[in-house]
């Protein structure tokens, strides 16, 4: 049994020094960031360094080394190869560890309560980034837009916020990097009038029917039906059309759903 909690507590040990980002190896480094690189037995190389405007940090017996732009794994095996390959030390083990992030810059537009630019301080992810723009206003859409720079390309990628909060959607709050761009659109709206109490724009909910829709309106007045209900929506050319609604049916962006009045 001793034997057992021995190793128990070796291994609580190891969970305990292990670096704080090492989930998070997607953070890439940049200029500002302070960096804490030791090497296994040899206490004499451990280095505290900032990353300097050039991306470079110096290292004892190697010299310069370039780690902007590099995850915390990618320096710990760039360090590694050239202790090895220049003879220094045989198989060295190297840690790096992010101190102070400073070199990270990110910008969250559109309906957000601060928009602009923001610096990261930690490793951070999407919603770490939104948190830091004061969060979506009430008229922000659901989903958000990243636009990242990688390869000379620039890639747009959609991210549901309802869903980051649900079970798995984990997988979705993805890790921020310099550069980056969250845009924050206006939520889709429609439209209602005629016979209803509350006429006027309204916020569009997920699979939102049209009997949700007349009780956003405050519901069909006593003049009111629900009968013949007619929405204005524009097709794929952009003319606009009326069809005939019934209760059940979706609505969609920029629809104009119109209450006729009772004959009886």
């Amino acid at each position: 049994m001793k034997k057992y909690w021995h190793i128990f507590l070796m291994a609580f040990a190891c969970l305990l020094a292990a670096p704080a980002w090492s989930a998070d190896d997607d953070y890439r480094m940049g200029t500002g960031d302070v960096l804490r690189i030791t090497v296994y037995g040899q206490p004499d190389l451990t280095t505290e360094a900032r990353v300097s405007e050039s991306g470079s940090i110096t290292f004892p017996l190697i010299g310069e080394v370039k780690l902007a732009g590099s995850t915390p794994s990618q320096g710990e095996a760039e360090i590694a190869k050239r202790l090895s390959k220049g003879g220094f030390i045989l198989e060295p083990f190297v840690t790096l560890n992010v101190l102070q992030y400073r070199g990270q810059q990110i910008s969250v537009l559109g309906r957000v309560n601060r928009p602009g630019k923001h610096t990261l301080e930690k490793v951070s992810r999407v919603t770490d980034a939104l948190a830091l723009a004061g969060g979506i206003v009430p008229d922000g859409a659901d989903t958000v837009t990243l636009v990242r720079e990688r390869g000379g390309k620039t890639e747009y990628r959609d991210i549901d916020v309802v869903a980051l909060f649900k079970q798995g959607g984990e997988a979705s709050n993805i890790v921020v990097q310099d550069g980056d761009i969250i845009n924050v659109a206006r939520q889709p709206m429609f439209y209602i009038y005629g016979e209803v109490q509350r006429p006027g724009a309204f916020r569009l909910e997920r699979n939102m029917s049209v009997v949700q829709a007349l009780s956003m309106g405050g519901g069909v007045t006593a003049r009111g039906t629900q009968r013949g209900i007619r929405i204005l929506r524009r097709d794929a050319s952009g003319a606009m059309q009326e069809l005939e609604a019934k209760l059940a049916d979706m609505v969609k962006k920029d629809d104009v759903i119109y209450v006729k009045e009772s004959l009886f």
